[in-house]
């Protein structure tokens, strides 16, 4: 997956549960690029703040956040 992939569609398995995340972070690859415009409002709209990172700072984000017992999911595109 590309990060021109990751649309609210793609994200649906997250914002459709029962118990939405307050936070979902995204980890859009190997480098930093910039999220798609829509994706924050759009993800808002669900109740759901977005944190669009690379998918290396993603991963000891979303631990952080795990351990700090905190509402949150991820969705990564996997690098080597």
């Amino acid at each position: 997956m590309s990060v021109e992939g990751i649309t609210v569609d793609s994200l649906k398995p997250v914002i459709n549960l029962d118990d939405v995340p307050g936070i979902l972070i995204i980890g859009c690859g190997e480098k930093f690029l910039p999220p798609p415009i829509a994706l924050s409002t759009a993800l808002r709209e669900h109740g759901v703040v977005m944190e669009w990172m690379d998918t290396g700072a993603a991963c000891r984000t979303f631990n952080v956040l795990l351990s700090e017992a905190r509402h949150v999911a991820a969705a990564l595109i996997a690098v080597e």
